[in-house]
């Protein structure tokens, strides 16, 4: 089966985005970002016995998992474990629709109340019973300042969670709040089993690190259930015989960590690993041109840019991240880079997202007024600083490209490569001047593409890498997530969408395609449009 190119035009994106999960066993093209890999130990794990409904399936990516608490991390690998170890109580369908998860119903009791009644019958992997009194733990755990979950923020506007009864809770919001069903669905809002918590406070307060239990016992309700992690090597899930719903048909998932992208191909070329993560657009010619092995390539809601520190000399100074963004033409990128395979970004959110507005002009590609504005902010003769990026072949080639433009306006640019548990710490703590990183947003809500990146309670490993303060934009955002009417929150998005163009706290460079590579005897395998397999149906026929 060979890939569908399907980057021409934003109404066609608008069409397959709205999250069209790609499925690797029926020949449509689908991506992967540099994010995530997983492989096997070898070519007996790379085959199958039982025929058409199960197998032992390897993934390779390229980065090992963070945290296996869903509370944890905010990276993709560990998001993808953690999809299908745990489960939420609400669910996004392709069409971005909120659908029933742990929570068979909910209803609005008023602006800022909901209750929400649970599935019943559900238990975790230890055999723990999913009772509202379980939730109510976890939702109390992710708000707890001690924890210091990064993703705390998905619930930032709950007040309380109150128990009604053994199925019954109810969330008590600070303010009405439109994004919460959608903030609900997130993996950063999965459900615990409550044994795994009490037993990781108990280390806390011992005075061990949070989470140190969880990451090595991770318990959810959801269709595959933990098996072993080898920090650096693998993760193996193994299937919930015991699943509440539709049991998952595979025997075993395996996330194997191959960093470099030409070893993941190849493990998928010889049949080591059935999925190869992140081919990058290069070698989507490889991958086609290979026997038994197909390109899938899908539309993200994903961002791809190159960050400032603006708590940083000489990023603290807009004319100088103006001049940055206006000296590099990414276009240049996309084609030279990216194989053609993106669309140009203007702002954080992609076409497909709420409040996304395609009436905002960027910062136009103009290095002689860069040059203008460097002049004025005192660095007529340029300056020399660092960019950071991980060991991934197309964010270094982007580098490189930054680097060789921004030599052109007087700009001496050192391109430094760390490792990826290194790279996220060291960006979250702002140490760095210039970094390369994405962010997905993942409810396809702007309140999650523009809240956690920008906001200046998000500063660090929340998602403000930028060290973004300004006053202003935060009382845009806060309006905005309070309001419920869909036409206001759209103006607001897009006011903020003209104040982040002329903030400049990050380049923004592109919208890309998650790109896999994948054995012909996958079946049923699925990518959403935020970048996270959905493994319950997949299967590996003989």
């Amino acid at each position: 089966m060979k890939s569908k190119r399907s980057w021409l035009l934003v109404s066609l994106i608008l069409a397959l985005v709205l999250v069209l999960a790609a499925c690797a066993g029926d020949g449509e093209p689908t991506t992967a970002e540099p994010e995530d890999s997983a492989e096997a130990e070898g070519e007996t794990e790379g085959t199958t016995e039982g025929g058409d409904d199960g197998g032992d399936l390897v993934i390779a990516i390229g980065d090992d998992v963070v945290s296996l608490s869903t509370q944890g991390s905010n990276d993709t690998a560990s998001s993808n474990v953690a999809e299908n170890i745990y489960e939420t109580l609400t669910n996004l369908d392709e069409n971005q629709e909120v659908q029933p998860g742990l929570a068979a119903s909910w209803e609005e009791v008023d602006d800022t109340t909901w209750e929400f009644t649970l599935q019943e019958g559900v238990t975790f992997h230890d055999g723990a019973e999913l009772t509202a009194e379980v939730v109510k733990m976890n939702y109390d755990r992710l708000v707890d300042e001690e924890i210091a979950s990064p993703r705390s923020f998905l619930v930032e506007a709950v007040e309380s969670v109150e128990v009604v009864d053994e199925l019954t809770i109810r969330i008590n919001l600070e303010y009405p709040y439109a994004p919460l069903l959608a903030n609900l669905a997130h993996s950063g809002a999965a459900i615990m089993s409550p044994n795994i918590i009490e037993e990781d406070y108990a280390q806390f307060e011992a005075g061990g690190d949070a989470d140190s239990y969880i990451n090595q016992n991770p318990v959810g309700t959801g269709p595959f259930v933990f098996e072993s992690w080898t920090p650096g090597e693998s993760v193996v899930l193994t299937r919930n015989e015991e699943y509440w719903g539709e049991p998952a048909k595979l025997d075993s998932v395996t996330f194997k960590v191959v960093s470099e992208q030409s070893a993941r191909i190849a493990e998928l070329e010889t049949g080591v690993s059935h999925v190869a993560d992140t081919i990058g657009p290069n070698n989507i010619s490889r991958v086609e041109g290979a026997d038994g092995v197909h390109v899938v390539q899908e539309p993200s809601v994903r961002l791809d840019y190159v960050g400032f520190n603006a708590q940083k000399e000489p990023f603290d100074d807009v004319r100088v991240r103006q001049a940055i963004s206006m000296a590099i033409d990414k276009q240049q990128i996309i084609d030279g880079v990216l194989n053609g395979v993106g669309l140009e970004a203007v702002g954080p959110l992609a076409p497909p997202v709420f409040g996304y507005d395609e009436s905002v002009s960027g910062l136009e590609y103009d290095p002689e007024a860069a040059q203008e504005l460097l002049k004025e902010a005192g660095f007529s003769d340029g300056f020399s600083t660092t960019l950071w990026t991980r060991d991934s072949e197309q964010l270094v080639d982007t580098a490189v490209n930054v680097q060789s433009q921004l030599a052109e306006i007087g700009i001496d640019v050192e391109v430094e490569e760390l490792e990826w548990g290194a790279y996220l710490e060291k960006t979250a703590n702002g140490e760095h001047d210039m970094f390369i990183l994405g962010w997905t947003t993942v409810t396809s809500d702007a309140d999650y593409g523009m809240y956690p990146l920008f906001h200046s309670s998000a500063l660090g490993a929340t998602g403000n890498r930028t060290f973004t303060v300004d006053e202003e934009l935060d009382a845009v955002l806060d309006e905005a997530r309070r309001e419920t009417d869909p036409e206001v929150r759209q103006e607001l998005y897009s006011e903020a969408q003209e104040m982040l163009v002329e903030l400049a706290p990050m380049i923004y460079l592109n919208h890309s395609e998650y790109l896999l590579g994948v054995n012909d005897n996958v079946q049923d395998l699925h990518i959403n449009a935020h970048g996270l397999y959905q493994l319950k149906q997949a299967y590996i026929a003989e």
